[in-house]
């Protein structure tokens, strides 16, 4: 039977030539959607960009170096509480902690990937679950409860937007989508000239020939431990930036099954590619929501439903079946253009 690294193991090449057309076209839509909807639902697309982030890293690590992890809802929390007390107990600006939130979880996720080394396939996922069930127990300890709220947790204040749009007033939630699509922005390019360079290649040859990569003269250790380290700190910024988002934080909206989703996310948006991340963003955000909306029927039922049918129709994730079929329709061009 094959092990969980193995069942997630992207089977496809990586593509290698893109194409930025279509993501400016998409950033000029991002741009202009809060202004088309209102803002229940500007809220749910700034959730779905921070859920994207979460995803990204979780993908860096899986994706591309194929270290399987079921506790990054642990780092997800630690990026919020620490940008809820900055803000609450120093009263530190909200955008300024987002850095800070980053390097602590990087220094977490590199500490934690020390001891993981040792572990690989399911070993490595039950560890990272451990710490995904542990952190929330332990924002709930009273010694630390001053700093954590305890199980009451924390609130926040929404900040206001610091100026207007073309002469027009933007509300609270308005701001933070576009502060939160600038700062998904810019993890993304970084995330995109990190992936498509040398240590992008060097973390595909640890994830598919690792004793082949280490004769080569890479040193898998050190870049297990670091692509742990810079996958926590992507999560823990998309934490800080849920807790600014929801002005609110507390131990039971990290429960385990956060880790769970992002995987979900993960998987159903395509292992090893960017644009996967937004795919399951979205699936995470709005399948859930879509599958309460169905009357009669438990809404665990139809999420289960939801993603056995994407499984089956898209087993590799949706960005693999989009660049599937684009290729299919680019083959046809020239065979439609010589008919002719």
């Amino acid at each position: 039977m094959a092990d969980l690294k193995t069942m997630l193991k992207p089977t496809g090449a990586m593509p290698q030539k893109t194409s930025f057309t279509w993501p400016l076209i998409i950033i000029a839509i991002a741009c202009m959607a809060p202004f088309f909807v209102s803002d229940y639902r500007t809220l749910q697309l700034t959730q779905m960009l921070v859920y994207a982030i979460a995803i990204l890293g979780l993908n860096m690590l899986t994706g591309y170096n194929g270290q399987i992890s079921l506790g990054h809802g642990a780092f997800y929390a630690i990026g919020a509480y620490t940008t809820a007390v900055l803000m609450d107990k120093f009263g530190v600006p909200y955008w300024a902690t987002l850095p800070i939130a980053g390097v602590v979880c990087l220094g977490f996720g590199f500490l934690f990937g020390l001891p993981a080394l040792r572990l690989e396939g399911h070993y490595l996922a039950l560890a990272t679950f451990a710490l995904a069930v542990s952190v929330p127990q332990l924002l709930k300890y009273k010694r630390i409860e001053h700093w954590t709220g305890g199980v009451q947790g924390i609130n926040i204040l929404k900040p206001d937007a610091p100026f207007t749009l073309l002469g027009r007033e933007i509300s609270g939630d308005q701001w933070l989508y576009f502060f939160t699509l600038f700062v998904t922005i810019v993890l993304f390019l970084v995330a995109y000239n990190i992936l498509r360079g040398r240590i992008g290649r060097a973390l595909v040859a640890i994830r598919d020939q690792p004793i082949a990569a280490e004769a080569m003269g890479i040193n898998n250790a050190l870049y297990k431990s670091i692509t742990f380290g810079v996958s926590a700190m992507y999560t823990g910024i998309a934490g800080a930036l849920g807790a600014i988002v929801v002005q609110f934080v507390a131990p039971d909206s990290f429960a385990p099954l956060l880790s769970i989703l992002f995987l979900v996310g993960v998987v159903i948006g395509g292992l090893a590619t960017l644009s996967g991340a937004i795919y399951g963003a979205a699936f995470v955000q709005f399948a859930p929501n879509i599958a309460e909306s169905v009357g009669g029927v438990p809404p665990q039922i139809v999420f289960g439903l939801f993603l056995i049918a994407f499984m089956y129709i898209m087993p590799m994730g949706v960005a693999w079946f989009v660049s599937g079929v684009k290729q299919r329709l680019l083959r046809r061009r020239p065979n439609q253009a010589g008919q002719r």
